[in-house]
């Protein structure tokens, strides 16, 4: 009776993918920390509930140590080389280094306000709350079960961008082996020296590994493809060429008040030339796939989600930007915004409707 279960349908891995991509779209449109908070906790709360044991799932810590390093940095840098915030709470004096004139505008050090560290601080959580929705999808999609799912054109990028992550966490587990082997024979594993005597073993290791899944690889026919005619070819670079450029310019059509327009039909035409283009395109790569990960309604529920938090707090910016943005001139305490909260919390919805995969 356990067998039917064993190979039921799981969700598709790039479900996760668009619904955390989609909440590091809603993240890029606000800096209110109330907001940004609630989106961290809902993308860890899924992470924390429908995360895997398998070692590409560890990289969550990475991504959020990362995002803590990115908030601290940018505060650091508000401090040490000042702000065009203006600002009356003076937090310290720093000793103020002279710069030539051809430097105006750029300062070292002098006074630090509350303001400008406070505004500092908003713009680096913005940031780091989309480094930890990356992570999420990190964490929650197989990257090899997402290499099965790209188009052929994109077959080969998509080889070497799971190779890379799925030897990072063989690489994390090397420099912890290695620390911990050095701990027990009393030698020092911090610090310059510390570092360089585990690096090389790792980078040694490393390169070792590398030589063999090449030499897998080529014994199991990677990189082989097929003959093309030149209009196939030509066609095929011309839609994709002519996509991006496309996406490009209803991109910037969207972010500009001129190209409001024009923004959305030029980018809906760029994109179903790129797709048209990465359709022709994989021709060169014939391939088959086993057992294909079926998008169904769980894919449909997961990735409207992360679009529907995305659309809301676009739409809040645009009506309410106040809100979204709160100032620090003057210093007040930032209001959390009731309905764009609400959105926010859509994002919790793949916790609740997905069923976790067996381990």
């Amino acid at each position: 009776m356990s067998a039917p279960s064993r190979f039921r349908p799981t969700l598709h891995p790039g479900a996760w993918w668009l619904w955390a991509i989609s909440l590091g779209v809603a993240a890029t449109r606000t800096t209110n920390p109330l907001l940004l908070a609630l989106l961290l906790a809902a993308s860890g709360y899924v992470v924390a509930t429908h995360r895997s044991s398998a070692p590409w799932a560890r990289s969550y810590t990475a991504f959020v140590r990362l995002a803590l390093a990115v908030v601290v940095i940018r505060v650091l840098f508000a401090v040490v080389l000042g702000s065009p915030i203006p600002g009356t709470h003076t937090l310290l004096t720093l000793p103020e280094v002279p710069l030539p004139h051809w430097a105006q505008g750029i300062r070292l050090g002098g006074r630090v306000t509350a303001e400008a560290v406070l505004f500092a601080a908003y713009d680096g959580l913005k940031l780091a709350t989309l480094l930890v929705c990356v992570g999420a999808a990190n964490a929650l999609a197989s990257p090899s079960r997402l290499l099965k799912s790209l188009p052929g054109a994109l077959y080969e990028t998509g080889v070497a961008v799971v190779v890379a992550l799925t030897f990072a966490p063989h690489l994390i587990a090397d420099v912890r082996r290695l620390r911990a082997a050095r701990r027990l024979r009393g030698r020092p594993d911090r610090g310059l020296r510390g570092l360089l005597q585990v690096g090389l073993p790792v980078l040694e290791g490393a390169l070792e590994r590398s030589v063999a899944l090449a030499a897998a690889m080529e014994a199991r026919g990677y990189g082989r493809t097929a003959e093309v005619p030149a209009p196939v070819r030509r066609t095929t670079t011309a839609l994709t060429l002519g996509g991006l450029l496309g996406v490009c310019a209803g991109t910037y059509g969207l972010l500009t008040a001129e190209g409001g327009t024009y923004g959305l039909p030029v980018l809906l035409a760029g994109v179903l030339a790129a797709l048209a283009g990465l359709r022709l395109g994989g021709r060169r790569s014939p391939r088959t796939r086993y057992r294909p990960d079926p998008w169904g309604a769980h894919a449909w529920l997961v990735t409207g989600s992360g679009a529907a938090v995305a659309a809301l707090l676009t739409l809040a910016s645009v009506r309410d930007p106040e809100a979204l943005h709160p100032g620090v001139v003057p210093l007040v305490a930032p209001t959390l915004p009731l309905w764009p909260a609400v959105a926010v919390l859509l994002a919790l919805l793949p916790a609740f409707v997905v069923p976790r995969e067996p381990s």
